[in-house]
Protein backbone atom coordinates (compact mmCIF):
# COMPACT_ATOMS: atom_id res chain seq x y z
CA UNK A 1 0.00 0.00 0.00
CA UNK A 2 3.09 2.19 1.27
CA UNK A 3 4.55 1.56 -2.13
CA UNK A 4 1.62 2.24 -4.36
CA UNK A 5 1.20 5.43 -3.15
CA UNK A 6 4.85 6.56 -3.53
CA UNK A 7 4.80 5.88 -7.30
CA UNK A 8 1.05 7.84 -7.25
CA UNK A 9 3.13 10.81 -5.90
CA UNK A 10 5.67 10.41 -8.20
CA UNK A 11 3.56 9.94 -11.72
CA UNK A 12 1.71 13.34 -10.34
CA UNK A 13 5.35 14.81 -10.22
CA UNK A 14 6.03 14.00 -13.53
CA UNK A 15 2.44 15.21 -14.82
CA UNK A 16 3.01 18.36 -13.57
CA UNK A 17 7.04 19.15 -14.41
CA UNK A 18 5.05 18.58 -18.10
CA UNK A 19 2.44 20.77 -17.99
CA UNK A 20 5.40 23.68 -16.84
CA UNK A 21 7.66 22.63 -19.40
CA UNK A 22 4.32 23.12 -22.45
CA UNK A 23 3.94 26.63 -20.62
CA UNK A 24 7.61 27.68 -21.14
CA UNK A 25 7.55 27.13 -24.62
CA UNK A 26 4.94 30.10 -24.78
CA UNK A 27 6.82 32.85 -24.06
CA UNK A 28 9.77 32.55 -26.76
CA UNK A 29 11.98 35.25 -27.88
CA UNK A 30 10.42 38.00 -29.44
CA UNK A 31 6.87 37.32 -28.14
CA UNK A 32 5.11 39.69 -26.80
CA UNK A 33 3.25 38.99 -23.42
CA UNK A 34 0.30 40.71 -21.63
CA UNK A 35 -1.08 41.55 -17.99
CA UNK A 36 -4.30 42.10 -16.99
CA UNK A 37 -4.62 45.19 -14.72
CA UNK A 38 -7.51 46.88 -13.22
CA UNK A 39 -10.00 45.42 -16.40
CA UNK A 40 -6.96 46.65 -18.43
CA UNK A 41 -4.87 45.13 -20.94
CA UNK A 42 -1.33 46.49 -20.51
CA UNK A 43 1.50 45.27 -23.35
CA UNK A 44 5.36 44.62 -21.91
CA UNK A 45 6.65 45.40 -25.42
CA UNK A 46 5.53 48.09 -27.56
CA UNK A 47 6.09 49.24 -31.01
CA UNK A 48 8.39 52.67 -31.22
CA UNK A 49 6.02 55.15 -32.03
CA UNK A 50 7.41 58.45 -33.13
CA UNK A 51 7.68 61.67 -30.13
CA UNK A 52 4.67 63.55 -29.69
CA UNK A 53 4.79 67.25 -30.40
CA UNK A 54 4.31 68.99 -27.26
CA UNK A 55 2.87 72.53 -29.18
CA UNK A 56 -1.03 71.98 -30.43
CA UNK A 57 -0.78 72.32 -34.23
CA UNK A 58 2.33 70.14 -35.02
CA UNK A 59 2.17 66.41 -36.16
CA UNK A 60 4.14 64.00 -34.36
CA UNK A 61 6.74 62.80 -36.74
CA UNK A 62 9.87 60.91 -36.44
CA UNK A 63 13.77 62.68 -36.92
CA UNK A 64 14.64 61.78 -40.12
CA UNK A 65 18.34 59.88 -40.06
CA UNK A 66 21.31 62.79 -40.57
CA UNK A 67 21.97 63.35 -43.50
CA UNK A 68 25.77 63.80 -45.61
CA UNK A 69 27.18 67.02 -46.75
CA UNK A 70 26.39 66.64 -50.87
CA UNK A 71 28.97 68.30 -53.43
CA UNK A 72 26.32 70.11 -55.56
CA UNK A 73 27.19 72.80 -58.33
CA UNK A 74 25.28 76.31 -58.28
CA UNK A 75 22.63 76.17 -60.46
CA UNK A 76 23.10 78.76 -63.31
CA UNK A 77 19.19 79.42 -64.24
CA UNK A 78 18.29 82.96 -63.07
CA UNK A 79 14.95 83.64 -62.22
CA UNK A 80 12.50 86.15 -64.57
CA UNK A 81 12.14 89.38 -62.96
CA UNK A 82 8.95 89.83 -64.91
CA UNK A 83 7.05 87.02 -63.17
CA UNK A 84 6.39 86.10 -59.48
CA UNK A 85 8.23 83.15 -57.49
CA UNK A 86 6.67 81.67 -54.02
CA UNK A 87 8.95 79.18 -52.09
CA UNK A 88 6.09 76.37 -50.82
CA UNK A 89 7.85 75.31 -47.92
CA UNK A 90 5.58 72.28 -45.97
CA UNK A 91 6.84 70.80 -42.78
CA UNK A 92 4.92 69.08 -39.81
CA UNK A 93 3.96 72.44 -38.29
CA UNK A 94 2.55 73.88 -41.27
CA UNK A 95 3.00 75.29 -45.17
CA UNK A 96 5.41 78.61 -45.12
CA UNK A 97 4.97 80.63 -47.93
CA UNK A 98 8.19 82.61 -48.45
CA UNK A 99 7.79 85.58 -51.37
CA UNK A 100 11.46 85.31 -53.07
CA UNK A 101 12.92 88.77 -53.41
CA UNK A 102 14.79 88.22 -57.00
CA UNK A 103 15.22 91.50 -57.50
CA UNK A 104 17.19 92.20 -54.85
CA UNK A 105 18.86 89.24 -54.99
CA UNK A 106 18.92 87.70 -58.12
CA UNK A 107 21.81 85.23 -57.36
CA UNK A 108 20.74 84.04 -53.71
CA UNK A 109 17.09 83.22 -54.91
CA UNK A 110 18.47 81.52 -58.07
CA UNK A 111 20.79 79.45 -56.51
CA UNK A 112 18.04 78.40 -53.23
CA UNK A 113 15.32 77.92 -56.42
CA UNK A 114 17.56 75.47 -58.06
CA UNK A 115 18.25 73.65 -54.99
CA UNK A 116 14.52 73.09 -54.67
CA UNK A 117 14.10 72.12 -57.78
CA UNK A 118 16.47 69.33 -56.75
CA UNK A 119 14.81 68.48 -53.47
CA UNK A 120 17.31 69.18 -51.91
CA UNK A 121 15.50 70.71 -48.42
CA UNK A 122 12.93 67.40 -48.58
CA UNK A 123 13.29 65.62 -45.00
CA UNK A 124 15.44 68.08 -43.57
CA UNK A 125 14.85 70.17 -40.65
CA UNK A 126 14.46 73.17 -38.59
CA UNK A 127 17.10 72.45 -36.46
CA UNK A 128 18.05 75.61 -34.61
CA UNK A 129 14.80 77.85 -32.92
CA UNK A 130 16.38 80.73 -30.97
CA UNK A 131 14.34 82.74 -28.44
CA UNK A 132 16.67 84.04 -26.20
CA UNK A 133 15.37 84.89 -22.93
CA UNK A 134 12.12 83.59 -24.37
CA UNK A 135 11.76 86.01 -26.39
CA UNK A 136 11.18 85.39 -30.37
CA UNK A 137 14.45 85.55 -32.03
CA UNK A 138 15.04 83.17 -35.64
CA UNK A 139 13.97 79.76 -36.69
CA UNK A 140 16.26 78.10 -38.66
CA UNK A 141 16.75 75.05 -41.43
CA UNK A 142 18.14 73.89 -44.50
CA UNK A 143 21.26 72.27 -43.07
CA UNK A 144 22.12 68.44 -44.47
CA UNK A 145 23.46 67.33 -41.48
CA UNK A 146 21.09 69.38 -38.96
CA UNK A 147 24.03 70.76 -36.89
CA UNK A 148 24.11 74.07 -38.25
CA UNK A 149 27.57 72.97 -39.88
CA UNK A 150 26.42 71.48 -43.05
CA UNK A 151 25.43 73.37 -46.73
CA UNK A 152 24.88 72.29 -50.56
CA UNK A 153 28.97 72.06 -51.41
CA UNK A 154 29.08 75.64 -52.57
CA UNK A 155 28.39 79.09 -51.53
CA UNK A 156 27.17 82.46 -53.07
CA UNK A 157 28.24 86.06 -52.27
CA UNK A 158 25.67 88.60 -52.86
CA UNK A 159 26.04 91.51 -50.03
CA UNK A 160 22.38 93.28 -49.03
CA UNK A 161 22.28 96.95 -48.94
CA UNK A 162 23.85 98.58 -45.91
CA UNK A 163 20.17 100.04 -45.18
CA UNK A 164 19.06 96.32 -44.80
CA UNK A 165 16.98 95.22 -41.43
CA UNK A 166 15.49 91.70 -40.29
CA UNK A 167 12.37 92.58 -39.36
CA UNK A 168 9.33 90.07 -38.50
CA UNK A 169 8.89 87.49 -41.12
CA UNK A 170 12.07 88.65 -43.66
CA UNK A 171 13.39 85.48 -44.60
CA UNK A 172 17.45 85.65 -44.67
CA UNK A 173 20.27 83.20 -45.65
CA UNK A 174 22.91 81.64 -42.76
CA UNK A 175 26.49 82.40 -42.19
CA UNK A 176 29.11 81.64 -40.39
CA UNK A 177 30.80 84.67 -39.00
CA UNK A 178 33.73 84.52 -40.71
CA UNK A 179 32.09 84.74 -44.39
CA UNK A 180 32.06 87.88 -46.12
CA UNK A 181 28.88 89.36 -46.35
CA UNK A 182 26.22 88.19 -48.12
CA UNK A 183 27.61 85.06 -48.25
CA UNK A 184 25.14 81.87 -48.11
CA UNK A 185 24.74 78.14 -48.83
CA UNK A 186 21.70 76.53 -48.14
CA UNK A 187 20.85 77.31 -44.72
CA UNK A 188 17.90 79.94 -44.02
CA UNK A 189 16.60 81.75 -41.30
CA UNK A 190 13.26 83.39 -40.63
CA UNK A 191 12.81 86.53 -38.31
CA UNK A 192 9.95 85.99 -35.50
CA UNK A 193 11.57 89.31 -33.46
CA UNK A 194 9.56 92.16 -34.31
CA UNK A 195 12.95 93.07 -35.61
CA UNK A 196 16.55 90.78 -35.09
CA UNK A 197 19.35 93.63 -34.29
CA UNK A 198 21.80 91.91 -36.57
CA UNK A 199 24.29 93.66 -39.40
CA UNK A 200 23.36 94.28 -42.80
CA UNK A 201 25.56 90.92 -44.03
CA UNK A 202 23.08 88.13 -44.40
CA UNK A 203 21.57 87.84 -47.89
CA UNK A 204 17.87 88.09 -48.26
CA UNK A 205 15.79 85.34 -49.74
CA UNK A 206 12.01 87.08 -49.21
CA UNK A 207 9.31 87.43 -46.52
CA UNK A 208 7.02 85.38 -45.48
CA UNK A 209 3.39 86.03 -46.91
CA UNK A 210 -0.23 84.67 -46.17
CA UNK A 211 -0.87 82.43 -43.12
CA UNK A 212 1.96 82.72 -40.88
CA UNK A 213 0.42 80.16 -38.41
CA UNK A 214 3.27 77.59 -39.36
CA UNK A 215 6.02 80.24 -38.15
CA UNK A 216 4.30 80.89 -34.90
CA UNK A 217 4.23 77.49 -34.23
CA UNK A 218 7.56 76.39 -34.93
CA UNK A 219 8.70 79.30 -32.65
CA UNK A 220 6.58 77.96 -30.13
CA UNK A 221 8.39 74.35 -30.27
CA UNK A 222 10.03 73.74 -26.55
CA UNK A 223 13.90 73.39 -27.33
CA UNK A 224 17.00 72.52 -25.73
CA UNK A 225 18.69 75.39 -23.90
CA UNK A 226 22.03 74.48 -24.51
CA UNK A 227 21.62 73.74 -28.44
CA UNK A 228 18.44 75.72 -29.14
CA UNK A 229 17.66 72.88 -31.13
CA UNK A 230 13.89 71.84 -30.60
CA UNK A 231 12.75 68.82 -28.15
CA UNK A 232 10.23 67.06 -30.77
CA UNK A 233 11.40 67.07 -34.38
CA UNK A 234 9.97 70.04 -37.30
CA UNK A 235 10.62 68.47 -40.19
CA UNK A 236 10.77 70.04 -44.02
CA UNK A 237 8.55 67.20 -46.16
CA UNK A 238 9.30 70.08 -49.30
CA UNK A 239 10.02 73.03 -50.65
CA UNK A 240 8.91 73.71 -53.96
CA UNK A 241 8.65 76.64 -56.24
CA UNK A 242 5.44 78.21 -57.59
CA UNK A 243 5.33 81.12 -60.40
CA UNK A 244 2.95 83.43 -61.85
CA UNK A 245 2.47 86.71 -63.93
CA UNK A 246 2.98 90.09 -62.45
CA UNK A 247 0.16 91.95 -62.19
Amino acid sequence: MRRALVLIVILLAVVALVACGKDDALSGAGTTTTATTGGKRSTAKRASLPPRSTHDGCKAVAAPRPAANPSLRRSTKRLSRKRRYTAVVRTNCGTIEIRLAVAKAPKTTASFAGLARRKFFDGLTFHRIAKPGGNDYVIQGGDPLGTGNGGPGYTVVEPPSKRTTYRRYVVAMAKTQTEQPGTSGSQFFIVTAPEAPLDPDYAILGEVVGAKKAVKRIAAVPTDPATEAPIDPVVISSVRIESSKRR
